[in-house]
């Protein structure tokens, strides 16, 4: 049976990622003012919310085989569920040193992957774990 045609192709413009959280002003302040990501939009109705600018997006789809293999490069066991926020910076030692000190707890310090970034892990007050990556040094 062929395939039916799906039409002219979609064209996606932006990923937005909603977690929701129940201490906003901490995860607000975590993302925004330790992590340096910028805030285009807030609002204060019907609770709270803002939009924190995370430079171009992208979608990772791994499977289970392969979030196994990065936990236990990463981490050294398989420790994130199935969402798992990173976030490519200049130091990724450094960014995991600041992300702690405003509140997460340290996972994994920064070290090299075989794909040859560096990374570290830490685990945000709430919400997804969090990798932070960034190039190898020269």
């Amino acid at each position: 049976m062929p395939t039916p045609d799906p039409g002219p192709v979609l064209r996606v413009s932006e990923l937005r990622v909603s977690l929701t959280v129940k201490d906003h002003a901490a995860l607000r302040a975590f993302y925004r003012d330790a992590l340096g990501l910028d805030e285009s939009q807030s609002w204060e109705f019907h609770g709270h919310g803002v939009v924190l600018e995370a430079g171009r997006a992208t979608l990772e789809l791994i499977d289970e085989e392969h979030a196994e293999f990065v936990d236990e490069v990463e981490v050294g066991e398989r420790v994130a569920g199935p969402v798992r926020l990173a976030f490519a910076v200049e130091d990724a030692g450094e960014a995991a040193v600041r992300l702690v000190a405003a509140g997460a707890e340290l996972l994994a310090e920064a070290r090299p992957t075989p794909w040859g970034d560096v990374n570290a892990r830490v685990r945000p007050p709430e919400g997804p774990q969090v990798t932070v990556f960034s190039p190898p040094p020269s």
